[in-house]
């Protein structure tokens, strides 16, 4: 599921990855933002997610991320502007992955909070159970455990949150299994990142990923223009947070110094 928001004397491009459980109507007010400031977006709803047809939280295999996102680039790609990719934590491993499986020429990338390791892994048990689950019953589904109160401090993000009914609370033990493999891929096959200009934006206070990961695959790839921070104090959700407006310019001069 694919949609675009196009303005007039378009400078560029951003394509939006949302992250698990989410769908991309949560960005609406960056969408609104990107297009008063002159770039048009493409986005939409991962395989599982949001208003997408199929089993809630789950995917077969984590090409098919791969594939939607490649196909949401070819769509940001035919405006022939400068394309920024844009991934929030699962969405910013999907970017991860995606560039080092398809050409893909793009102006920069921006990871919010990129999931390239857990907060809190399950138990052994339930870590044994998943595996065996996957291969049984990979649909066998569990709860995901991402709550408001962990991705936000914001009172009104939070009660967004729990009143929207496209997010998906629950994930399958096949997805689960995909997800930990395309996180290991990416340190393994880190050398295989394209040499774009990256700016990582990492959550200090983050109780849904490992914000340790994160610095550890940073500085595991070649890039050359490469910058991160790490937003002190500040949940997962850097741009649900109450420091939205200040995070969002942040972002958007990495974007404005490499048009």
């Amino acid at each position: 599921m694919m949609k675009n928001w196009m303005c007039d004397r378009a400078r560029g491009t951003v394509l939006i990855i949302h992250g698990a459980g989410e769908h991309h109507g949560r960005y609406e007010w960056v969408i609104q933002y990107l297009n008063q400031l002159r770039f048009h977006v493409v986005s939409g709803d991962l395989p599982g997610h949001g208003r997408t047809r199929g089993k809630r939280g789950h995917i077969d295999t984590f090409d098919q991320y791969i594939n939607t996102v490649y196909e949401w680039y070819k769509e940001a790609a035919s405006y022939e502007l400068p394309v920024f990719l844009f991934g929030h934590s699962m969405g910013g491993l999907v970017a991860i992955r995606t560039l080092m499986e398809k050409y893909m020429p793009i102006k920069g990338i921006i990871l919010s909070s990129p999931c390239l390791g857990l907060y809190e892994y399950p138990s052994k048990a339930a870590d044994v159970a998943a595996k065996m689950f996957h291969r049984i019953a990979p649909t066998f589904k569990a709860k995901s455990g991402i709550r408001a109160s962990r991705v936000t401090r914001s009172p009104e993000a939070r009660a967004a949150y729990e009143k929207d009914e496209f997010n998906v609370s629950v994930v399958t033990a096949r997805w689960y299994q995909e997800t930990l493999k395309a996180i290991k891929r990416s340190f393994f096959e880190a050398d295989r990142f394209p040499n774009v200009p990256l700016l990582v934006m990492q959550a200090g206070e983050d109780y849904i990923v490992d914000k340790y990961a994160a610095h550890r695959w940073f500085n595991r790839i070649e890039t050359a223009d490469r910058s991160m921070k790490e937003w002190k104090g500040l949940y997962h959700e850097l741009l649900n947070e109450p420091e939205r407006e200040e995070v969002f310019q942040f972002m958007m001069n990495f974007i404005n110094q490499r048009l």
